[in-house]
């Protein structure tokens, strides 16, 4: 017989014609790619979990699951049908086609995820894009603090293709609070937004990630800033001057640590410069707050870093106002 990269093989009592199991990692790179990454991952749950109902589906990858599964539908990959209110969904023998499998069986089909999942050397849960979680350098440390020991760090925000592509294979992104829509042209996963400006928000955010990580480390973390917190209240009981919040930002800060404000009193605003919006920030202030590249990376130590900065700068006011009198 003629050598040739091409098969003829049987597959559901159809024949299709197809490069051989040898060469297609080599002619893989030539073919298009068809297939965005989040739509495979949708793909490859179907193909695992088969039969099964939209709902489910869409909890376990999203809104954009909707997307997903009439993109599939449509390359006839899956099939649906009606079942009460949603609908039920497997794949179809184009699946098997297009895969270069043997065969359609569902049960085929999954013994070859879980083969390519070890081959990859991945956990099956993550390969199928169900526990991939992705967070910005500036919310690492977080991580730690909810116990949670698998995740990617990325940079989302203006992301290479490269990194786009890594992001969208994650099924959730942790990001700054109000950069959602700076990734939501893109991911199509789970965004969940925090922030540490304040040591109440810092428990918020560690709460908000609890799902994720481990309860015992999550409820150490939380005594643990609750202590630093108390400890910071008790460090302001010297402070007899004002405090004049230029911005929301500090504003929160300054509650926190109940102290007195004043229209005229201290000025203190972060040291951006400009706000988002063009607007200057911190011309005249008596005190300016570190923030984004002047920050701790790790979130406790950017708190105590600009509580520090804070208390000083007030105390400092306090002993010239003493001096004064």
């Amino acid at each position: 017989m003629r050598s040739s990269g091409l098969e003829i093989k049987e597959i559901e009592g159809r024949y299709v014609m197809q490069v051989k199991t040898e060469y297609a990692e080599k002619v893989r790179r030539m073919a298009p790619k068809e297939l965005r990454s989040p739509v495979l991952r949708t793909l490859s749950m179907i193909a695992y979990h088969q039969p099964i109902i939209q709902s489910e589906l869409v909890d376990r990858r999203g809104a954009a699951a909707y997307d997903h599964v009439r993109e599939l539908e449509e390359r006839d990959l899956i099939s649906t049908v009606p079942q009460g209110r949603t609908r039920l969904l497997k794949t179809t023998t184009r699946f098997a086609e297009y895969f270069n499998l043997d065969s359609a069986d569902p049960e085929a089909i999954k013994r070859k995820i879980i083969e390519l999942a070890r081959e990859q050397n991945m956990g099956l849960d993550k390969w199928l894009g169900k526990q991939g979680i992705g967070v910005t350098p500036m919310y690492e440390s977080l991580m730690a603090l909810c116990g949670i020991q698998e995740y990617a760090v990325v940079n989302p925000y203006n992301p290479s293709d490269e990194e786009r592509d890594r992001v969208q294979d994650l099924g959730v992104l942790v990001v700054s609070r109000g950069y959602a829509d700076r990734v939501g042209g893109y991911f199509d996963g789970r965004v969940i937004e925090v922030t540490a400006v304040t040591f109440e928000d810092l428990v918020n955010s560690v709460n908000i990630l609890t799902e994720y990580g481990s309860k015992n480390r999550v409820k150490e973390s939380i005594e643990k800033i609750q202590g630093l917190k108390d400890e910071y209240i008790e460090k302001t009981f010297p402070i007899t001057v004002k405090a004049a919040p230029q911005t929301e930002m500090v504003s929160r800060m300054v509650n926190e640590l109940r102290l007195g404000i004043s229209s005229d009193g201290v000025k203190i605003a972060p040291d951006y410069g400009t706000s988002g919006e063009g607007k200057e920030i911190g011309s005249g202030a008596d005190i300016l707050i570190p923030t984004h590249k002047n920050a701790e990376l790790d979130v406790i130590r950017r708190i105590c870093q600009r509580y520090d900065v804070l208390i000083e700068g007030l105390n400092r006011r306090s002993r010239i106002k003493s001096k004064e009198t």
